[in-house]
């Protein structure tokens, strides 16, 4: 295995950005809404030269759409600038409410009716709610998501959007 390659059986949960400040401070933009990802204690593995590193949250603050951080042992600027735009990997978190990218992308797309609308291939974000992007160029916003168990995604649309995204 590379050593550049991403931890098998993490998840990419946000990005560290540049430093802030001269004490070892960075700026983290998270892609993941869990609260315990930005909490002190959290942990990420992220990937450098010389293999997988671990990073431990010491604190942390919010700050516009991201966060200010400050990880254990980084402790100047210089160290900070190491780290900047490494991607931020963590476990899997299990929740019942929630939907989980990982688990949308590549699942076949049905609607409550269980007609097909093909297989999801990426997740767009988007200011108001993420949207699903199906094969073929549909657009499906998030909020019509009912259940997703990873293998296939029930969406409730309104009467007519298939009809509009697709032109027909």
């Amino acid at each position: 295995m590379s050593a550049l390659t991403p931890p098998e059986g993490l998840l990419e949960v946000g990005r560290i950005g540049k430093p802030h400040g001269v004490r070892g401070d960075l700026f983290v933009s998270l892609t993941s809404d869990v609260e315990s990802r930005h909490a002190v204690g959290a942990t990420f593995t992220i990937v450098e030269s010389a293999g997988h590193r671990i990073l431990t949250i010491a604190t942390v603050r919010p700050q516009q759409d991201r966060f200010v951080v400050h990880f254990e042992g980084i402790d100047d600027r210089n160290d900070a600038e190491k780290l900047t735009n490494k991607f931020l990997y963590a476990e899997p978190v299990e929740s019942e409410d929630g939907l989980w990218v990982h688990q949308l992308i590549g699942s076949n797309v049905v609607d409550t009716a269980g007609e097909a609308w093909g297989t999801c291939t990426g997740v767009l974000q988007n200011p108001a709610h993420d949207i699903l992007e199906i094969e073929g160029g549909l657009l499906v916003p998030a909020p019509f998501i009912v259940s997703t168990d990873g293998e296939t995604t029930v969406i409730n649309p309104p009467a007519g959007l298939r009809e509009a995204l697709s032109g027909e």
